[in-house]
């Protein structure tokens, strides 16, 4: 598939989003940057991160209620598809993404802000609250690969043949494997589909991040059905390692349905957690936990506990 064909499932899935949608190219020193911002001008800024090949749009199910109360941002990453472009200094380590994050949030007029990322956007989310925390002043991390626990094999194995000959068809049963039978939106689909097949896509890669050492309120939100890896130890190593940590199930859920299926679950969980008040936000034992459920159905296939360069 041409770039073309991207071209126009982005702008298809651009007009889900509310009318009111600004987008922007924000000016760094890696390239503009789009930027999706809807919600009141002087609602506290919410940064949303999507998952590789998903984009900023990917969050255009969450945008409307999310948009009620916070000013939010939805962000095409730096080495990805979509309309930010690579331009400038070149994009080659970790450092490079968290100096772009900075500059993003400059180029915005954004000296604080919430921040939220799936998957991919969780382990950049994560490094960037690490690197800059006087900047995020609570912490979201929906689905987050890498972070605690390694990819579970079977999901690399199933991934593998979309990432060494990257095609449509191959992304789209990717796609529908890891989802089962979750109805997505097929606009959508085609877009990440279609992601894996842009050229010069360049997905910077990086260790874990030392989680221990964040000290912002956390909330984890994770996919009941996920099979990118072993939900019970993401859960666990999050509740052991995190000093002001939640931990939440999101019922019905896959790694890759999230954050657009079944939206409302998640919105609420999220807005919950960003509106806790400043006494009701004060730190908590590493133990204390959203939702013990993450702990208590059956466990899953063995996992492998892979660190590997694949991201989602």
């Amino acid at each position: 598939m041409s770039l073309s064909d991207f071209d126009l499932a982005y702008d298809e899935l651009r007009g889900r989003w509310p009318e009111s949608t600004e987008d922007r190219d924000v000016a760094t020193p890696y390239g503009p940057t789009r930027v999706h911002v809807y919600g009141p001008v002087d609602g506290i800024p919410l940064v949303l991160l999507p998952g590789g090949s998903a984009t900023g749009l990917a969050w255009f199910a969450n945008a409307p209620a999310l948009g009620e109360r916070y000013r939010v941002h939805a962000v095409d990453l730096l080495g990805d598809a979509g309309r930010t472009e690579r331009r400038g200094t070149p994009l080659q380590s970790v450092d490079d993404l968290t100096a772009w994050l900075d500059a993003l949030l400059d180029g915005l007029g954004l000296a604080r802000a919430h921040l939220c990322g799936h998957s991919y956007g969780a382990w950049l989310a994560a490094r960037y609250a690490l690197h800059a925390p006087e900047r995020v002043d609570r912490l979201a991390l929906v689905e987050p690969t890498q972070v605690f626990a390694g990819f579970r094999l079977g999901y690399l194995l199933h991934a593998l043949p979309h990432l060494i000959r990257p095609s449509e068809a191959r992304a789209r049963a990717f796609l529908a494997w890891e989802t089962a039978d979750i109805d997505l939106d097929e606009t959508w689909q085609r877009l990440y589909a279609l992601a894996s097949t842009v050229p010069c896509r360049k997905l910077i890669a990086g260790g874990r991040p030392r989680i221990a050492d964040l000290r912002m309120p956390v909330l984890v939100l994770l996919a009941e059905h996920s099979r990118a890896h072993r939900v019970d130890k993401v859960a666990e190593r999050a509740r052991r390692t995190l000093a002001q940590g939640e931990v939440a199930l999101l019922p019905g859920a896959t790694h890759h349905s999230l954050p657009l299926a079944a939206p409302k679950p998640l919105n609420d969980r999220l807005m919950d957690f960003l509106t806790v008040t400043a006494s009701a936000g004060a730190p908590q034992p590493a133990d204390r936990v959203a939702d013990r459920s993450c702990w208590t159905g059956p466990q899953p296939e063995t996992d492998t506990d892979m660190t590997t360069s694949h991201q989602t």
